[in-house]
């Protein structure tokens, strides 16, 4: 049997993100092996979510600095593990995974003679349009590494574009996203008045009135995300019946808990830890808000445009392949929190000022169009252009 090997530095993100891509190689024939370092696990809370998935797991000591000691540990169990399967084809992820992983596909490649093809996924070069100095750093690595890469998969537009300019062993392809399930009909799938107010309840312990606005923003609790923003943008909106969901765990938790103290709004922001039931928040809410620096193609924004949500978020690499400014939600221009607020108001308070559409229709209308325009990034399309970049590099 053909094996392949999936490579990411933490355990949870093929679980998460990349199950489409499993389902895919092994209708494909091959046996698929994940080598991750299990006892890091970022997605999800533990590592059940890989039992019988037919997956085959491998430890690898991974770490985050490239200027660890630990990298030449992680590179050396990434080679001896390829020597020892023969892998016939193998897929990483994430920066310094996949910068280890075309290292050691490499040497591998040179000490066994086997030709296996090599894939790499940026979920969002580090450097980008805007970016700070220091992410540019990467760019010069990663336009090294395409000389070892057969196919380098990018995922929103602006990397696609750059990537193309990399001297590549195969070539850059362009695929939106992981790839989303759609709803099976194309209304949204709100819920009434009373089993709103009771979900909320569950997870704020505040009672709602009908006219409380929910927003939500779903993502880790990171520095990267910003939700620090989110909750100084809710202290500028004390006189609107608004309260913010943030659904997500992190290192930035006690931070942004303290935030909320100290600006008294406990009553206004919300963590709501890890999100198990995505959907039914999503479902429960009045508009979907993104505070990230930074971002690839947000899964999260998606599955907020298929629920039939309008969507506020900066005006980011990945944001805007996906959202229309006044069509699909409200993008804003910097990352201050009196700009965020502004959209918010505008988004519950205000007529739109060229076609006085009254505000909730205009919401309903953003959120049509949205579940609309997401459909350009369903599953079934990404599924099939993965498989049609896994049939063409396999070997005959």
């Amino acid at each position: 049997m053909k094996k392949a090997l999936l490579v990411t530095r933490v355990s949870g993100f093929i679980p998460q993100h990349e199950m489409n891509n499993v389902r895919i190689l092994q209708k494909m024939g091959y046996e698929v092996h994940y080598a991750t370092d299990l006892n890091n696990v970022v997605y999800g809370k533990d590592n059940s979510r890989l039992e019988n998935t037919g997956i085959i797991t491998h430890q690898i000591d991974f770490v985050r600095s490239p200027f660890s000691s630990g990298v030449k540990k992680s590179y050396l169990q990434l080679k001896q593990l390829m020597l020892s399967e023969k892998f016939d084809l193998i897929h990483c992820h994430m920066p310094m995974s996949g910068v280890i992983t075309r290292l050691a596909a490499q040497k591998a490649r040179k000490e066994s003679g086997r030709s296996v093809p090599v894939l790499y996924t940026a979920h969002g070069f580090h450097f980008f349009n805007g970016a700070p100095l220091k992410n540019w750093l990467y760019y010069p690595v990663e336009r090294y590494l395409a000389r070892y890469t057969d196919r380098l998969i990018l995922i929103n537009h602006e990397d696609y574009k750059r990537g193309q300019g990399f001297h590549v062993r195969g070539r850059a392809e362009y695929v939106p996203g992981i790839g989303i399930k759609l709803p099976d009909d194309s209304c949204p799938q709100n819920m009434d008045m009373a089993e709103r107010a009771e979900y909320i309840y569950s997870i704020t312990g505040r009672n709602i009135t009908p006219d409380t606005k929910i927003l939500v923003s779903i993502g880790e609790l990171s520095k990267n995300k910003n939700h620090i923003l989110l909750v100084e943008m809710m202290a500028e909106l004390m006189d609107l019946n608004i309260i913010c969901i943030i659904g997500g765990s992190g290192s930035e938790e006690t931070a942004i808990r303290r935030k909320i103290q100290e600006l008294h709004l406990e009553k206004k922001v919300f963590l709501a830890g890890y999100i198990n039931d995505v959907s039914g928040l999503l479902s429960a809410s009045d508009c979907f808000i993104l505070s990230s620096f930074r971002e690839g193609l947000p899964v999260v924004v998606m599955e907020a445009m298929a629920a039939g949500l309008p969507v506020i978020a900066g005006r980011i690499r990945g944001v805007t392949d996906l959202i229309e400014h006044a069509k699909g939600g409200y993008l804003v221009q910097s990352f201050e929190p009196e700009d965020f607020a502004v959209k918010v108001r505008r988004m519950f308070t205000e007529k739109d000022r060229k076609s006085a559409v009254p505000r909730d229709i205009r919401r309903e209308q953003m959120g049509r169009w949205n579940m609309e325009r997401v459909k350009k990034f369903s599953r079934d399309v990404v599924e099939k252009r993965m498989w049609d970049i896994y049939k063409g590099v396999q070997k005959n």
